[in-house]
């Protein structure tokens, strides 16, 4: 337990993931606004990244079930394309108290890397049209970026086309 914290004390979660597999990335800090309206869009901005690179980590539930869905900040989920690309019925939006509880980071702060439990995740299809992407670090005002097969590798994603403009 004790080498667990040690090695948490040099990042978050989501970096300490990367670390540990071996992966290239890039952290990007700034100050977070806590009266900005949309945190992946502050992040694009604050970053000077098209927001069509910048993901958003979002929960749902499908069929009751938590899941990851990984989108740009520029469109929104389509729950319909969710519950299809995971075999499922119907997807709601996932209460955002349970999504904290399940993932162990905050809102707005939401990495799909390094999370408290395993979760099924989706990639929206688009990601797979830059050489890197950015998600959130695990806290506010912190980015990750990686290459957009990195990022589906070692969350055990499967791509499809969830977002919408």
């Amino acid at each position: 337990m004790a080498k667990k914290k040690q090695k948490q004390s040099g990042g978050t979660p989501a970096t300490v993931a990367l670390t540990a597999a071996g992966r290239e990335f890039t952290v990007h800090s700034y100050e977070h606004d806590p009266a900005a309206p949309s945190y992946g869009e502050e992040a694009a901005q604050a970053m000077g990244v098209e927001p069509t690179r910048v993901f958003k980590t979002l929960l749902a539930e499908v069929d009751g079930a938590l899941t990851v869905a990984i989108v740009p900040v520029a469109g929104s989920l389509d729950l319909k394309a969710l519950a299809s690309a995971t075999g499922g019925k119907r997807a709601v939006m996932a209460d955002p108290a349970a999504a904290e509880r399940a993932t162990g980071y905050v809102r707005g702060g939401i990495s799909p890397l390094g999370q408290r439990r395993k979760l099924p995740t989706v990639l929206d299809a688009s990601a797979a049209e830059h050489a890197t992407v950015c998600v959130s670090a695990g806290r506010r005002g912190l980015e990750i970026e990686l290459s957009p097969a990195d990022l589906a590798a070692l969350t055990e994603a499967v791509t499809a086309p969830i977002g919408r403009d």
